[in-house]
């Protein structure tokens, strides 16, 4: 089934942070990340997870490094390292995570 989603249309900023889940199957789920300035997603160990990030700044802590990451960047996460992101301003990221 083909799913053409608007991200633009999608993009929403909370108090408290929730991702939209955007797609989800037995082997993949990508969820929209729109975290407002100075909110975090706390690290946390997960399967293999591809990070783009579309707009905003932030750092995104894998296995306890900080990698600081801005639009046009991609961080990929293998299986089982701990990752959670800061943002240090309105941040935008999709994510898709890859179920073994």
């Amino acid at each position: 089934m083909l799913n053409l989603i608007k991200l633009k249309e999608k993009v929403k900023f909370h108090k408290q942070f929730s991702p939209q889940i955007l797609y989800v199957s037995p082997d993949l789920k990508v969820p929209l990340i729109c975290l407002e300035a100075q909110q975090e997603i706390p690290p946390h160990p997960s399967g293999t997870g591809v990070f783009c990030f579309l707009d905003g700044k932030g750092v995104m802590i894998v296995d306890n490094k900080e990698i600081s990451v801005s639009p046009g960047e991609v961080v990929m996460v293998p299986e089982g390292s701990k990752r959670g992101i800061k943002a240090s301003e309105n941040l935008v990221a999709i994510a898709f995570h890859v179920n073994s």
